[in-house]
């Protein structure tokens, strides 16, 4: 094997390994609930519950007067509400991107609402982000997964279209090409672009690394959209490249005859996760050349 290889650009993004952090920290001194997975990887999760944090997926769960961290993903303004009626304390772990983007689909729904609009949101249906959205929107904005979807808009009517961060950027644009293309008035359509530099940026650079090895091993939970969308452009970029969710699940088959291994990862996905499977694969098939 010439060379293992992992992507420094992989990994945690800010808004993860902040609200991982916080939940590490407040777990160390006292009972701390998680409302949701707070990252789609079941290592992450692991770790926190060993040093006490309870996952739970509703409120309902948490006993009154304890706290609960809601995760970088956010969470709808009937959350909050709810967590004040039933005694709960609340610290907020909400990614500063996502939470900007909360503020803006209130405004645009604000502003749909006095012209008889509508607020349409590039994202996946039930994802955590896309939820606490569409909270921000009294719950009537219009989500739509790709190109089928926006038979579900009235284009007779002003159209504001957003994206969840972590959507694909190519993605964005042809759908907003799209709908300007149907829309009886472009006038009436507002198009923002409010995917996460930080996430798209990664595609460009994947891309690039993706393509300088004979094969790619991608890390990721298999929740995770971004994961879904990364591993979709490894793939794009090279064909031998294989998802996985730890070490355990690496074949010899894959790396069999490779001279290069790249290892690379979703935005929730730890960093000593990818050099745990670094390592694993130079066992497999030699330690790298120096």
């Amino acid at each position: 094997m010439k060379e293992v290889l992992l992507a420094k650009s992989a990994g945690f993004c800010y808004g993860v390994r902040r609200a991982v952090e916080q939940a590490q920290q407040l777990a160390q001194t006292q009972k701390i609930y998680l409302l949701g997975e707070i990252t789609h990887n079941a290592h992450v999760i692991a770790k926190l519950e060993e040093l006490g944090a309870v996952t739970v997926h509703s409120l309902e769960e948490v006993p009154q007067g304890a706290t609960v961290l809601i995760r970088a993903h956010g969470e709808p303004p009937s959350t909050y509400e709810k967590a004040a009626r039933l005694g709960i304390e609340v610290i907020d772990a909400t990614c500063p991107v996502v939470a900007g983007l909360q503020r803006t689909v209130a405004a645009a729904y604000a502003e749909m609402q006095a012209c008889g609009g509508q607020v349409v949101i590039l994202g996946k249906r039930g994802h955590a982000e896309v939820v606490g959205l569409a909270g921000h929107a009294d719950g009537r904005a219009v989500i739509v997964e790709g190109p089928d979807d926006l038979d579900a808009v009235d284009f007779s009517r002003p159209v504001y279209f957003l994206a969840q961060t972590t959507q694909s950027l190519a993605l964005f644009h042809r759908m907003a090409d799209i709908i300007r293309e149907r829309t009886r008035c472009p006038e009436s359509v507002t198009i923002r672009d409010t995917i996460c530099r930080q996430v798209s940026s990664r595609e460009a650079k994947l891309r690039e690394f993706a393509g300088r090895f004979d094969a790619v091993i991608f890390v990721s939970g298999q929740k995770s959209s971004n994961g879904k969308v990364l591993y979709g452009v490894c793939r794009e970029a090279n064909p031998n490249s294989y998802s996985i969710e730890d070490a355990g699940e690496l074949q010899f088959r894959w790396l069999e005859g490779c001279r290069s291994v790249g290892i690379c990862g979703a935005t929730s996905t730890p960093g000593w996760l990818m050099r745990r499977v670094a390592e694993r694969v130079g066992e497999m098939v030699g330690t790298p050349e120096e």
